[in-house]
């Protein structure tokens, strides 16, 4: 399977895949307009074995096959402040 990776410039570390170049159609309006312009960055084939730096590749087949995209949100970053330190106070 082919996807079509594009970054949003309005989002940062945001990124869509589609299963059709240029197939902004499938995404919902709402989506569309909090991403704002998408730039092309990637074409590449979602085979099983494949691995991706944030995705699991068959999440993301999965939502290709049933939406005809899957974003890609930034990494959350987790409060150290909020961490359990083991101290009985």
């Amino acid at each position: 399977m082919q996807a079509y990776v594009y970054k949003s410039l309005r989002k940062a570390d945001t990124y869509v895949y589609l299963g059709a170049r240029d197939d902004f159609a499938r995404l919902p309006d709402p989506v569309r307009a909090q991403l704002g312009n998408l730039q092309f960055v990637l074409e590449v084939a979602l085979t099983p074995d494949r691995k991706l730096a944030r995705e699991d590749v068959a999440v993301v087949r999965e939502n290709l096959v049933a939406r005809g995209f899957h974003l890609q949100f930034p990494p959350t970053v987790e409060d150290p402040m909020t961490e359990d330190w083991g101290t009985d106070a």
